[in-house]
């Protein structure tokens, strides 16, 4: 019987391995009596003398019959011994005839890969491979790991190869199985085999392993950050070189990982091996120190990367320019920019955009517009976000036109503008005065459905009361009411427009306008108005406005009483004076019983005059209310002076001497200068200070007989006139220089003898109209404005309903 091997691959029979080779290997079979090899028939003629081969004795066994070899016709080739002189699993070939011939790698790998894919890992997979026919190499195993699909079952192969007495460590079977490992993502196997390279390295067996470098990539590709930095740490400790390849791979790692510092430590130690870095070295790490604002670092890499005539990228080029930019080097961001457009690169849009943030953001509108200018030119559309910061930009630097002109634009290009986009807008416009713009912008947001922010409204609103267009300004308001704001405040600070621009009649009106809308206001724009309305004499809806005022509970304090006094003293007209004094009742203060009370007589006051104000000015708070005594002591003197109460007035001026109101008025500086300083009192109250004064120092001079060398009156160039004139009624001895009147001691003390000095000093002066009082009041009926020395007011409360 004769047949063709080529019908099927291998057969085991007997423990005899059959290959399908072309080769011709043959192979016996003692029931059929007949050998076959590819493509060559071969017949046996039977000898009972044969004997099955031992393949455990380690002797030499013989066929002793003839072969004859035959092709397929039957004709015979060739007739030998088939004499079969090898030990399976020891020799490395067969005999065919009296010939050798050696194992091919195909098929010594294809067994291997057989018996491995059939029993994957254990004793069963490894006891088969110990009854190979032939001896394998490390050649056949990286063969059979290269072609080997699964992890475990690769894994086990070179376990068992590893025991074996052949076995030497190869970096090409180390990566063949890394690399099978890594396509099952073993990882656990990969570390392993990474530590078994350890141990081969220690051992000086293999100096280099590139399998090294290859654990610490794969580890790093699969994210495995603690594992493949532990492993790198370990290949430097071994001294083992790592190639450029997996330093960008621990890198990438790191900065993927958020740890850009950690990625160039890795970047150090690579410059610090002496490794070469490539193209993907630089276009890691110039981004990298770049945003991380390392700037000066990547412009370096940068210009070493140009020497080694390594073409940047977009990529490159794009991070470096934003970096730049952001980081205010707008000059080398320009640079970068100009020379990407050298290497023949095109900018993409965000380079442009990034280019125009930054000159934006730094203020140069004019070169953010040039390279608006060549975006548009290369037919990139701004996106809406340029659009708005562009508009924006132009409109709070005031170059309103071109805000205006990009805007149009804006619009024709199919973006709804923001809502801050009109407000920029349309707030610039109304800090220029330019009302139709303003309201055309306004407009415009109605009609766009955008609606418009508080500081929108405030701002139009803001512009038309400082234009005066009341009505208009009403109309705004409610709309902004009806927008859901609350309109209070806003109403509030239109009326301070009015009342700071002095329009009073049409902050009146809009006060008016908001009692009618039910629009509350607060109590400090309340008295802001009613000082508005004093000073320019509408006693009328002053008065008002004060009693709304009280009644909401606000407290009248002694500076907002003493400013009406101040309107009172002057006052030339009697139907305003009866307005004043009616205003000064509704105050409802203890300073106006208090100045009733000065010009009752004793029987009613049931105490002296003298008496009476210091009881007043017991009462006052001097840590808060300092100020305001001081401002009400020179407008009541001064008040007191021209209503012709000069004793009244020198009492309330004794006792605010007393209580320290004016505590470096009067100096005594022993036997050499005595001196009074009237400079910051009104005009009646300077009089009076002068009298009394002089009359302390009468007393001194004549009864204790203490003689100055000379005395001086402080008077300023205000004053200096109106002191001097009073003086030189009764021939005093003083002389008038430019802001103080000066005297001899001796001089004084004889004037000061005088009969007539002593009336005066005394107010025994009969009233004459050439003298002193009847002068005063025709002279100066209208007193100097007081100088108000005055803490800042207190926090008023909020809210009262016109």
């Amino acid at each position: 019987m004769i047949g063709r091997s080529r019908y099927f691959s291998r057969h085991v029979f007997n423990n005899l391995q059959l290959f399908r080779l072309r080769s011709s290997i043959p192979v016996h079979n003692s029931n059929h009596g007949f050998t076959r090899f590819d493509d060559v028939y071969v017949t046996t003629r039977p000898n009972p003398d044969f004997c099955l081969r031992s393949y455990c004795n380690g002797k030499t066994n013989e066929w002793t019959e003839e072969i004859d070899y035959l092709d397929e016709s039957g004709r015979v080739i060739y007739t030998g011994k088939g004499i079969r002189s090898v030990e399976p699993g020891v020799d490395d070939h067969i005999m065919i005839g009296d010939l050798k011939q050696p194992f091919s790698n195909a098929s010594a790998v294809a067994k291997i890969v057989e018996i491995v894919k059939r029993w994957k890992w254990g004793p069963e997979m490894e006891n088969q491979l110990d009854k190979l026919q032939f001896m394998p190499n490390m050649t056949h195993i990286t063969q059979a790991l290269k072609i080997t699909g699964d992890g475990d079952a690769s894994l086990s192969l070179f376990k068992w190869a590893k025991r074996q007495s052949w076995y030497s460590p190869s970096d090409e079977c180390y990566l063949a199985l890394i690399d099978r490992l890594n396509q099952s993502r073993d990882f656990e196997g990969v570390q392993s085999v990474f530590d078994d390279l350890v141990l081969e390295s220690a051992k000086a067996m293999v100096p280099e392993f590139n399998a090294f470098s290859r654990v610490v990539q794969y580890l790093a590709k699969a994210e495995k950050l603690e594992v493949s930095f532990c492993c790198f740490k370990k290949i430097q400790e071994s001294d083992c070189k790592v190639d450029t390849k997996t330093y960008n791979s621990l890198i990438t790692l790191f900065l993927d990982k958020g740890l850009p510092f950690k990625a160039f430590e890795i970047y150090e130690s690579m410059e610090g091996s002496g490794c070469c870095l490539d193209l993907a070295t630089y276009e890691l790490m110039i981004p990298n120190l770049a945003r991380s604002g390392r700037i000066d670092a990547a412009l370096k890499l940068f210009q070493q990367m140009k020497e080694k005539n390594l073409k940047p990228g977009y990529t490159l080029f794009a991070s470096l320019v934003d970096s730049l930019g952001k980081a205010g080097r707008l000059d080398t961001s320009m640079k970068i920019y100009m020379e990407m457009q050298g290497f023949g690169l095109k900018p993409p849009a965000a380079m442009f955009v990034s280019m125009i943030e930054s000159y934006v953001k730094a203020g140069k509108l004019d070169t953010a517009i040039r390279i608006w200018d060549e975006m548009k030119k290369a037919r990139f559309r701004p996106n809406y976000g340029l659009y708005t910061m562009v508009v924006e930009a132009h409109a709070k630097s005031g170059k309103l036109e071109t805000a205006m002109s990009i805007f149009s634009d804006m619009e024709k290009a199919g973006f709804l503008p923001t809502p801050s986009s009109y407000s920029y807008l349309l707030e610039m416009h109304a800090g220029s005065g330019q009302v139709d713009a303003a309201m055309k912008l306004y407009n415009s947001m109605n009609n766009a459905g955008v609606r418009p922010g508080l500081t929108t409204y405030t701002a139009l609103l803001t512009l038309l009361a400082k234009k005066k267009l009341v009505d208009i300004a009403a109309k705004i308001l409610l709309e902004m009411k009806s927008m859901g704001y609350s309109i209070d405040v806003t109403a509030s600070d239109v009326l301070m427009v009015f009342i700071k621009d002095a329009s009073v009649d049409l902050a009146l009106r809009w006060l008016r306008f908001m009692g009618g809308s039910g629009i509350r206001t607060n109590n400090f724009i309340i008295r802001q108005l009613f000082e508005s309305c004093m000073k320019n004499g509408l006693y009328d809806s002053a008065k008002p406005l004060l009693e709304n005022y009280v009644d909401s509970a606000a407290k009248v304090d002694l500076i907002l009483y003493t400013s009406i006094l101040a309107h009172l003293v002057r006052c030339q007209d009697e139907q305003n004076e009866r307005h004043l004094m009616s205003i000064l009742s509704s105050t409802k203060h203890k300073a106006h019983e208090f100045m009733c009370g000065l010009f009752t007589g004793p029987e009613q006051r049931k105490q002296p005059v003298l008496a009476f104000v210091r009881e007043f000015f017991q009462n006052i708070d001097y840590e808060s209310e300092e100020g305001a005594a001081r401002y009400f002591v020179n407008v009541l003197v001064n008040y007191l002076v021209l209503m012709g109460q000069i004793n009244r007035a020198r009492c309330v001026w004794k006792v605010s001497y007393e209580n320290k109101l004016f505590p470096k008025a009067i100096v005594f500086d022993q036997h050499i200068a005595w001196s009074l300083d009237v400079r910051n009192l009104s005009v009646g109250a300077a009089l009076i200070a002068v009298i009394h004064t002089l009359h302390r120092f009468r007393k001194r001079m004549l009864y204790y007989g203490v003689v100055p060398r000379r005395i001086k009156l402080v008077t300023g160039p205000t004053l200096k006139i109106v002191v001097a004139q009073m003086l030189n009624s009764v021939e005093s001895p003083f002389e008038v220089s430019k802001v103080v009147l000066r005297a001899p001691g001796d001089s004084v003390s004889e004037w000061f003898k005088k009969p007539i000095v002593q009336q005066f000093l005394l107010n025994e002066i009969p009233s004459r109209n050439d003298i002193l009082m009847h002068k005063l009041n025709i002279l100066f009926p209208s007193s100097a404005p007081e100088i108000r020395s005055l803490n800042p007011p207190k926090p008023l409360v909020a809210g009262t309903v016109m």
